[in-house]
């Protein structure tokens, strides 16, 4: 067998859509955008949605609409992919990595609250995996430390406390408390990746929850003129006819999502719980196979969430690196991409430049070096899955 990592899910209903939008004359930003934005807004029960070419851009987009700038602080985990930290170095705010607790995926919330001052402007809580963080806990810290907190603007003022900008690049679907990721941190910014649960090819969304004294329709405004090059109509609104004058009110970005992937978009949303409840159904067999193998594998479901089931990762206790790099090959041998999620940012060049040390960050070298992913997707079959699980079981056990 050859069994891809993370292939994307993509059939009749996606193709029609695409095929409809190519017809239409209309492939850039338009009516099915706007569509496809209304449907994720009401999916997590949020007033409005914004979507852009990317999970980055909508993070991006979104420290830029709160006003983070040089002099400000940003906190996230160095447990990551890079999306999560660069957008802070984008905006010239200084990039705050906080290690993560022992023996979890998580930021160590004590050190976060000690990490936050009069500089801190903002907390990126990463859902890894699809599994929301604990928001209980990161919302008690930020009101603790609300008499810290120096607003600069008028959207930093109303909120009145470090702002949540959760990074929910892959818990689209995930549930925490009864409430679905988006209507939980004050900001959420998904990614529809090719490799996401929900894609669209390349695109994101950015989601928020009402602010007391904010109009939702400026905040939105404020993201179009972000993501469009500051003009003062889309480009929709600009061929209707007799409305070609614009204004550019500010020199802006260009990170707009296409109606082409809109309209992969708009066919997900119509298959999206069935493909959710597919890979719990995956994850389910994962489970039940290797669950006498001694190995820690990430919890999915439980009374307080439900993930989006987005990786299936799993962790060998006590082996070496070299050991989990072997364990690698050989799957590889027997046909099976695994994959690594992730090796923390430290230990990146980028962020090795930028004065950060893996040495600080102990709890998430030790979740790194033995950390294995196994392909969770909705293109395998119930015989590719056992297939998986037990090359895992053969190829772990042969190699500890």
């Amino acid at each position: 067998m050859k069994i891809p990592f993370s292939p994307p899910d993509i059939g009749g209903a996606e193709l029609g859509q695409v095929a409809e939008t190519m017809e239409s004359g209309w492939i850039t930003t338009g009516p099915k955008t706007k569509e496809l934005e209304r449907e994720i807004a009401e999916y997590c029960q949020a007033d409005r949605a914004v979507c852009l070419n990317s999970q980055t851009a909508c993070a991006e987009m979104t420290l830029r609409l709160l006003g983070i700038s040089a002099g400000d602080e940003v906190i996230t985990s160095a447990y990551t992919y890079t999306a999560s930290a660069s957008v802070v170095c984008h905006v010239g705010a200084k990039l705050v990595l906080m290690d993560t607790q022992k023996d979890s995926y998580e930021m160590d919330y004590e050190k976060l609250a000690d990490a936050i001052n009069e500089n801190t402007k903002v907390i990126i809580p990463v859902d890894l995996g699809g599994v929301p963080c604990d928001y209980d806990t990161l919302f008690s810290i930020v009101e603790n430390k609300k008499s810290l907190f120096r607003p600069a603007n008028k959207l930093q003022e109303a909120i009145g406390r470090v702002i949540i900008m959760a990074d929910t690049a892959h818990s689209f679907g995930a549930v925490w408390n009864g409430k679905p990721a988006g209507s939980i941190a004050d900001f959420s910014n998904f990614s529809f990746h090719a490799v996401k649960n929900f894609t669209t090819a390349e695109g994101g969304a950015a989601v928020w929850k009402t602010i007391k004294g904010i109009d939702n329709e400026e905040l939105y405004r404020k993201y179009q003129l972000l993501s469009l090059h500051g003009q003062s109509k889309d480009a929709f609104a600009k061929t209707q006819c007799g409305a070609w004058e614009y204004d550019i009110l500010e020199p802006s970005y260009k990170c707009n999502m296409t109606d082409i992937s809109a309209g992969i978009g708009l066919a997900q949303m119509e298959r999206y719980q069935g493909i959710l409840a597919r890979r719990k159904e995956l994850i389910g067999k994962y489970d039940t196979a290797l669950g006498g193998l001694g190995i820690e594998i990430l919890e999915h479901y439980n009374e307080r969430y439900q993930s989006s089931g987005h990786l299936y990762m799993t962790r060998v206790p006590g082996i070496t690196l070299s050991q989990r790099d072997g364990i690698i090959r050989g799957m590889a041998e027997a046909g099976i991409a695994c994959n690594v999620h992730y090796k923390p940012l430290p230990m990146m060049t980028a962020y090795k430049k930028l004065g950060f040390d893996i040495a600080d960050y102990p709890n998430a070298y030790k979740r790194f070096e033995n950390e294995v992913t196994l392909p969770l997707h909705t293109k395998l079959t119930d015989g590719e899955a056992e297939y998986v699980a037990e090359e895992f079981c053969r190829v772990v056990r042969s190699l500890i």
